[in-house]
């Protein structure tokens, strides 16, 4: 696993357009300003492109790769069409299967079950229906989360309605695959819940 996945704190701001059909962001380490990953949508099908600017947009497939600033493949996130509820799959740089999510039915705010290639919870990912805070928990313990805004630096940061920022708890250990599950559903969080 690539060390950069090692930091406790990323700062994600979404590439914002009126005629955006592709999902696009980038990771950023907040207390350097530097851009440490690229999310990037690649390769959309004309019928995918045509229904994200409909309804049907939260019902459309994505393959979303998350790379280094220089390139160097880290995380790959797909799913196929969902109908009433998501299924992502998430893999390695070397293209194996690390986990799942399965989106829960009826739950407010949004939540997902987040599992290990072998189907065994690892955490849940819950989040307020009044607005952009999700937590990341197994067991009672918290393991990450997901805000609008971030104490940092002697002042508090406020994102933009595009930005927001993760921290994971220094539990959670530097070389744990729990890390590319956590990155990668920030990014479902987005697509699958906020859209």
């Amino acid at each position: 696993m690539n060390p950069i996945l090692s930091q406790n704190l990323f700062l994600v701001k979404e590439h914002v357009g009126m005629f955006k059909a592709s999902n696009n962001y980038d990771i950023y380490n907040p207390e350097s300003n530097q851009i440490i990953m690229n999310c990037r949508e690649s390769n959309l099908g004309f019928f995918t492109k045509m229904l994200r600017f409909t309804d049907y947009k939260r019902m459309t497939p994505f393959n979303v790769e998350i790379t280094t600033a220089s390139g160097e493949k880290l995380i790959a996130v797909k799913r196929g069409i969902a109908i009433f509820r998501s299924t992502v799959e998430i893999f390695d740089e070397k293209d194996r299967l690390v986990g799942t999510f399965k989106q829960k039915f009826f739950s407010i705010g949004g939540k997902f079950e987040i599992l290990d290639k072998n189907e065994k919870p690892v955490a849940t990912l819950q989040g307020k229906w009044t607005g952009w805070d999700f937590k990341f928990s197994h067991e009672n313990k918290q393991l990450a989360q997901v805000s609008k805004k971030w104490a940092g630096m002697g002042k508090e940061f406020f994102t933009s309605a595009d930005n927001y920022v993760l921290q994971i708890e220094e539990t959670v250990p530097a070389d744990s695959p729990l890390r590319q599950l956590i990155l990668a559903a920030v990014m479902c969080i987005d697509m699958v819940l906020k859209e």
